[in-house]
């Protein structure tokens, strides 16, 4: 598969959503990966040692190349050239949740744009699917946690690897008109990308 949407070649932050047929699973499984490159192929290395286990059944089920979340510009800089006082930082969270009748925990994925952790959690909970997703006893939740725990939001440069750690740094800029980030969606395998 061949990209085009960097055409300069700056580094991006990539959001993959990872699936594998891990041995000794029956059903696949899936994660989410955060990465930065010039392109997807370039991550092929880091998503592997990212989910080892996988082995070779690892592929990418959807992707976005993260340039804006919240009406803000997501740009990837060198560590040295980053400007660090900003306030606000890009945050990831996983909800999950339960529907009568279904023997399936449901999952949304927020990323959001917020000066804290507190203030990310409030932005998730106005969703309509922390709303919508409760049954008695079994209520919508950031992962791990019944109700909203603050230790089950993450920074995005938190979970970032440490390659990419020590080299970028994620700018946040207020941006004006920009368009919504493209999201691929399909059974992409590593060879392929």
């Amino acid at each position: 598969m061949s990209e085009d949407l960097n055409p300069i070649n700056q580094p991006k932050l990539y959001m993959l959503l990872l699936g594998s047929k891990a041995p000794r699973r029956n059903v696949e499984q899936h994660d989410y990966f955060f990465g930065i490159a010039t392109s997807l192929k370039e991550l092929v290395p880091e998503i592997k040692a990212f989910w080892p286990e996988a082995g070779a059944s690892i592929h990418v089920d959807g992707w976005r190349e993260v340039n804006q979340v919240d009406g803000y510009e997501i740009k990837i800089l060198p560590r040295e050239a980053a400007n660090e006082d900003s306030l606000h930082k890009l945050f990831f969270t996983n909800l999950g949740g339960y529907q009568s009748g279904k023997l399936a925990e449901q999952h949304y994925i927020v990323l959001s744009v917020k000066d804290d952790r507190a203030s990310a959690i409030q932005e998730a909970k106005k969703t309509v699917f922390f709303k919508t997703n409760s049954i008695k006893g079994a209520n919508a939740h950031i992962d791990e946690k019944y109700g909203i725990d603050i230790d089950d939001i993450y920074r995005v440069e938190e979970i970032l690897s440490p390659v990419f750690k020590e080299k970028y740094h994620i700018q946040i800029s207020p941006g004006s008109a920009l368009p919504e980030d493209e999201i691929h969606l399909g059974y992409f395998k590593l060879d392929k990308l």
